[in-house]
């Protein structure tokens, strides 16, 4: 007679399973990303160079401190920083409203949230490029619009004002990432229990009421994933700024500054450290983030409880 295993053998046997499935995938995320991020870090304390990999001599936190006097580092932390709360704050206000249209009863709503995501489809590039002649100051179409309607009396230079640069930039980035968090949002608003709201109704809450004391609260979590989701892209924007405003000094990110220092100064020991304290930025950032959203979520439970 064959006796039954039990629940906790159960449970080690399908983890091991699991495991097995997993190793695959896991070998392959340590060749293609693992690796590299290990390598990275080694060479930050190295003064090696793009030509001389090799050669590369131990140095310690030199090239940390060096990058830490340069003020063009702390610059580009600034424009990071203000890009990212500036688009992240757009797009999750712009994404938030054009969900909740979309998740509106009208006819025609298949196709047109399908429209919606043709900007986020188009590759970060393409987008980029097509906007740069948007903006250009003799052939572009935003100077000529304005100039048509009276807002502008003399076209502007956007990509290359130093005090335009950062709000084409921001405006680019708006048009094309608030598609991916309006579909974040929309699937939140989908699973969102229809009770309250007949509950609201039977008992006279208007819709200004419902919104507030309803749909708010309950799509935090799914606010919380989407700030963190375009917090985290926006922190290590590169391809856009870089095809937009090229290593421009008031548009300049992390990771700009970055591939300058690898590219065209060849200086692989200090691009390697400007990316590993563009890593840390981002772990710290998302660390805090996270806390607070976990602590604020047992505060709710505790008063509910």
């Amino acid at each position: 007679m064959v006796r039954p295993a039990r629940p906790d053998h159960l449970a080690q046997r399908r983890a091991r399973t699991a495991w097995l499935l997993l190793l695959p995938l896991l070998t392959a995320l340590a060749g293609v990303a693992l690796w590299p991020l290990a390598r990275t870090f080694w060479f930050s304390f190295t003064d090696a160079t793009l030509f001389d990999l090799a050669g590369a001599r131990f140095v310690g936190l030199g090239n940390f401190a060096l990058l830490l006097a340069d003020p063009e580092w702390w610059r580009s932390v600034w424009n990071t920083l203000v890009f990212t709360a500036m688009s992240v704050a757009l797009e999750v206000g712009l994404g938030f409203a054009i969900a909740l249209t979309l998740h509106a009863q009208f006819p025609g709503r298949g196709p047109l949230r399908a429209a919606v995501l043709i900007p986020w489809a188009i590759p970060t590039v393409v987008s980029a490029k097509m906007w740069g002649w948007m903006f250009h100051d003799v052939y572009g179409v935003v100077n000529a619009m304005l100039l048509d309607i009276g807002i502008l009396s003399a076209p502007l230079a956007w990509t290359a004002s130093p005090h335009l640069a950062m709000a084409a930039l921001i405006a680019v980035d708006v048009w094309k990432t608030t598609p991916f968090v309006a579909l974040l949002l929309l699937a939140g608003l989908q699973m969102l229990p229809k009770d309250y709201y007949d509950a609201a109704q039977v008992d006279g809450a208007s819709t200004w009421t419902q919104f507030f004391a309803i749909t708010v609260p309950l799509m935090k979590p799914a606010l919380a994933v989407a700030v963190i989701f375009r917090a985290l892209d926006a922190m290590r924007i590169f391809d856009l700024v870089y095809v937009l405003t090229g290593s421009n000094r008031e548009t300049m990110t992390m990771a700009v500054y970055a591939r300058q220092q690898l590219i065209d100064f060849q200086d692989f020991g200090a691009g390697s450290a400007a990316s590993t304290l563009l890593f840390l930025v981002i772990a710290m950032v998302t660390a805090i983030y996270l806390t607070a959203v976990r602590l604020r979520l047992s505060e709710r439970s505790a008063l509910a409880g």
